[in-house]
């Protein structure tokens, strides 16, 4: 059984930024995995633009940006195979994987690297009623079939979910002559940024609706229209609201989910929050050298972000592999927990003298707030108190946390982040 010093499940931009941080590092024998026929992940379908403005200083299409991590993983010389997908992962580090090439092989890392991303939420998870007819996809897939296939899914297009994917769609569909008749979303607010709210939707005059669902699909062979309703504060139709919309095609983006079979399989603990791995500060999980990045963590709002929290797994990986103590991933350290208008944090447990200088804590609230405030609690002091106009689920907020000020605190328990309203 050949063995690597780093093994990265994953080629999309997480998996690429973790490989080349890691050879950078001193790695010299990595290994990535990818189950697609090429490296760069969902990016290879992201042509618009937006991509790169936190990494290199330039706006770039995401085949653009996914090219430039390409090309450093080539001319750093580190190993990939495509087409080859992961079947298990051993709690010791033993990954089985298959390809038309080798068959079932298996092979060992002394680390790995998660790195799989996120996968759409299907239409089974939203209890729509009617039949299943043909002309409803997932956002993402439509995507796919008009950017890398030259398809186009339907001409007359209803939109559920106002995610970001749902948005970039909604004005890649119109460029492309179809018409979006509306994007309804469940929630009472956007869950995507507000750039793509203006640039997708306000600058075609595409209505959104917000507190609004899909409560019927009509039509056995192929949809023909849809029934939007207006729905309570706990999410069910108000009668009397419906509202009929002629369409052939229905676009579903219902939210995310972080493809974590492989790591609930090797028995890593997730966090019910996010469906991610629960991580330290080297964003290592409950299983010693196995770290996680990207949105196989976390659903990231910017790819920029991925990038540099891969590049950070990267780093801590190397550093695993090269330590002559490895057992130092389990013990008790500083529970960061959220609470009062925090959904998540990352990380949620931090170890402060195995830290590196400062630590970018990242979390998503609960809903949105106006004219409030980000506090950050050392167990019952208040240390950080930052007014934001607004926060929304859709962008993801950050503190960076000081190494310094935490050794200062020897008997600290707990980090508290919550939301402050005035």
């Amino acid at each position: 059984m050949k063995s690597y010093e780093i093994v990265i499940i994953g080629g999309g931009p997480a998996g690429l930024a973790a490989a080349v941080s890691a050879r950078k590092s001193g790695i010299e024998h990595i290994l990535i995995l990818e189950r697609d026929r090429e490296l760069g992940g969902i990016l290879n379908q992201c042509i618009h633009n937006g991509f790169g403005l936190h990494t290199f200083g330039e706006e770039l299409t995401g085949p653009e940006y996914a090219g430039r991590f390409i090309r450093q993983v080539e001319e750093l010389g580190i190993e990939y195979r495509l087409n080859t997908m992961v079947m298990d992962i051993s709690p010791n580090k033993t990954v089985t994987a298959m390809n038309r090439e080798e068959g079932l092989f298996r092979l060992h890392g002394e680390a790995v690297i998660l790195a799989m991303g996120c996968r759409e939420r299907p239409r089974g998870a939203l209890n729509i009623p009617g039949y299943r007819p043909a002309g409803i996809y997932s956002a993402g897939t439509a995507q796919r079939l008009v950017n890398m296939e030259g398809l186009l899914p339907g001409r007359e297009v209803v939109i559920l979910g106002s995610g970001d994917i749902g948005l970039i769609m909604a004005r890649r569909m119109t460029l492309e002559g179809a018409r979006v008749r509306v994007v309804a979303e469940l929630m009472s607010y956007s869950g995507g940024l507000k750039r793509n709210i203006v640039q997708c939707l306000e600058d075609y005059a595409i209505p959104l609706k917000l507190s609004h669902t899909v409560v019927d699909i009509k039509g056995k062979r192929r949809v023909e229209g849809v029934t939007l309703a207006e729905v309570d504060e706990k999410g069910k139709p108000i009668p009397g609201t419906e509202e009929f919309y002629d369409c052939d095609t229905l676009l579903l983006s219902v939210g995310l989910i972080p493809e974590n079979e492989l790591s609930r399989g090797m028995g890593v603990d997730l966090n019910p929050a996010t469906s991610g791995p629960r991580v330290n500060e080297s964003l290592e999980t409950s299983i010693k050298g196995v770290f996680a990045c990207g949105n196989v963590l976390h659903v990231h709002d910017l790819v920029d972000f991925v990038s540099e929290e891969a590049a950070a797994a990267g780093r801590h990986a190397a550093a695993y592999v090269k330590s002559t103590d490895r057992n130092s991933g389990g013990e008790a350290g500083i529970r960061i927990k959220p609470k009062q208008g925090v959904r998540y944090t990352v990380p949620e447990m931090i170890h402060p003298d195995r830290m590196e200088e400062s630590l970018l804590l990242r979390f998503r609230v609960d809903r949105v707030y106006q004219n409030c405030y980000v506090s950050i609690y050392f167990d019952e002091e208040r240390v950080f108190h930052r007014r934001h106009r607004i926060v929304a689920p859709g962008e993801m907020e950050e503190v960076r946390l000081e190494r310094e000020k935490l050794l200062e605190r020897p008997d600290l328990k707990q980090i508290t982040v919550r939301i402050e309203e005035e």
